[in-house]
């Protein structure tokens, strides 16, 4: 009886993550996520590209880890201070760990290190749109 009680007691386990992450997952697309991949020290040979979610807030833009049980967001960025630096499809098996026809943007930030956003056509549409909306009297360097 002891075996069994212990198997039972990982499967909950198991299965009460699983709903955690769906949930999660759900409520986060369902609150106007976009499906966006993150790069961070993207100079160094050995980073690698993480899948999330990326949502608009004022401005700011949050994005989300997809495997983190996480509740707030594990990056912001801060309009004001976020610039476009290059512009390029994905290399190689880069294809891969971004999202289906993704545009990969290295963007800069004063209060930031630099990183690596890759996100669908869509996606990419509505990022460059909120980093050009700035409110009236300030000046946001062009993201496009």
């Amino acid at each position: 009886m002891g075996i069994e009680l212990i198997v039972l007691a990982v499967l909950l386990g198991v299965l009460f993550i699983v709903a955690w992450y769906l949930i999660r997952w759900v409520r986060m697309r369902k609150l106007g996520g976009v499906s966006v991949a993150l790069r961070w020290r993207p100079d160094q040979e050995r980073s690698g590209w993480h899948l999330g979610i990326g949502r608009y807030r004022g401005a700011e833009f949050v994005w989300h880890r997809v495997w983190s049980l996480r509740n707030g967001p594990d990056r912001v960025f801060h309009r004001d201070s976020l610039e476009i630096a290059d512009r390029r499809d994905p290399i190689g098996t880069e294809s891969y760990a971004v999202p289906a026809g993704a545009t990969v943007l290295r963007c800069e930030s004063d209060a930031q290190e630099a990183i690596e956003i890759a996100m669908g056509p869509g996606a990419l549409t509505g990022f460059l749109s909120w980093l050009e909306s700035a409110p009236p009297g300030r000046r946001v360097p062009r993201a496009s």
